[in-house]
């Protein structure tokens, strides 16, 4: 299938890089050409289908870096995780990630699920059975006994255990390994949120093992401890990094100096529902953790986007409200975008292919109307999905 878009601007590259007036030439699911329309124009064929929004913007499909497709939403998504067999559960994951591909989110990073459903899902979506983004699923996250998440399945205890739930998720089609370094707070009776759950050795063998299986690791870690155990482990990517310590909140400056020097990528994984969290907590406290995030951003750490959709009130459709959590801490919109985008990519390790608009990439491309680099709220204005080269939604192309 063949499709020639052009429109009022395309973004072409980071840091809000354009083109006016450009185009972007689709086929076989990939990128065949990108640039000035007139340009792009000549090169396709006179009779591929062709669709124009003279108002509009194409940029590259949006990334989420942290969901849980088991997970509901509701207030108790564990509870209906728990009462939930397999084969309801994967319905309602397939559910929840047309609302994600519904809202131009073309891939997303599932970090935790029961019984390897990420995978099927995955898969089911990949051989064009289904609709949905591309995923990249963890399947059961490595926790300790009672720890946080244990109902997943990924309880551990000792170093053969751990090295065996490796192996195992990475047998099992994991693309990532999830480790639960701390506690967190939808499990309860576990571990307190900033506490650790593993040694620094225990998070060294996770690192290890996965590396040995070709896998990246990602670490939810809230605790400063529990931070500065993966940052000396060496994992690809931190989940939360909020800094808490018993009472209160603790950032240690050399641990930030080694995340900015290690290249690892934080998510802080700001919930869609961030503005009534600062309305329930107090302007003053919500500046204190907010803050702390913009505080990352200046230093030089690597932040990414992502919503943790799927905990209590982080809905599947609030994507965009999540980014523009970072431009109220003050990031600039095409930084917002990047995250998004091709720095989203990077982090997740599938930056050669795809989080911008190149030719030889995947056909993973937002269009809406109006400019997200004025506004994001005009990502909201969804004209057209393309992901893998595969229209979604109110906007797919007629005959497709």
């Amino acid at each position: 299938m063949e499709l020639l878009i052009s429109s009022g601007r395309v973004l072409t590259g980071p840091g809000g890089e354009c083109v006016n007036d450009g185009a972007v030439f689709v086929s076989k699911g990939g990128i065949v050409a990108v640039g000035a329309r007139d340009e792009v124009e000549r090169l396709a064929p006179d009779d591929v289908r062709r669709v124009s929004f003279p108002h509009g913007t194409v940029l590259p499909g949006l990334i989420d870096c942290h969901v849980h497709l088991a997970f509901d939403a509701s207030p108790d998504p564990v509870g209906a995780l728990r009462e939930a067999d397999d084969a309801s559960l994967l319905l309602g994951m397939a559910g929840r990630a047309q609302q994600l591909l519904a809202t131009g989110v073309t891939t997303v990073r599932d970090l935790g699920d029961r019984g390897g459903l990420s995978v099927r899902l995955r898969d089911a979506v990949a051989a064009g059975v289904l609709h949905g983004p591309r995923i990249l699923a963890a399947t059961a996250p490595i926790t300790s006994p009672g720890g946080h998440c244990w109902f997943l399945g990924g309880e551990v205890s000792g170093e053969e255990a751990i090295r065996d739930q490796v192996r195992r998720n990475a047998e099992s089609g994991a693309d990532v390994i999830k480790v639960m370094a701390t506690g967190g707070g939808i499990t309860k009776g576990g571990p307190a949120t900033w506490q650790s759950q593993f040694t620094t050795e225990e998070l060294h063998l996770v690192v290890a093992e996965a590396r040995r299986a070709g896998l990246p690791v990602a670490a939810h870690a809230h605790g400063t401890d529990g931070i500065a155990g993966v940052v000396a482990a060496g994992v690809n990517t931190i989940e939360h990094c909020t800094w808490m310590v018993d009472g209160g909140f603790e950032v240690r400056d050399d641990v930030v100096a080694d995340i900015v020097a290690k290249e690892i990528h934080v998510c802080p994984a700001a919930s869609p529902n961030w503005r009534i969290f600062a309305e329930r907590f107090g302007k003053d406290r919500a500046e204190e953790v907010f803050g702390r995030v913009r505080w990352m951003a200046e230093q030089g750490v690597r932040l990414v986007a992502g919503t943790d959709a799927g905990v209590p009130n982080a809905v599947f459709d609030g994507f965009v409200s999540s980014l523009e959590f970072f431009e109220h801490l003050g990031l600039s919109r095409d930084r917002v975008i990047d995250m998004a985008t091709i720095d989203a990519a990077r982090a997740l390790g599938i930056d050669t292919h795809t989080g911008q608009l190149t030719a030889g990439y995947r056909a993973d491309l937002l269009v809406v109307d109006g400019d997200p680099l004025r506004d994001l709220n005009a990502l909201r204005a969804l004209r057209l999905v393309l992901a893998g080269g595969r229209p979604y939604g109110n906007g797919a192309v007629d005959g497709w």
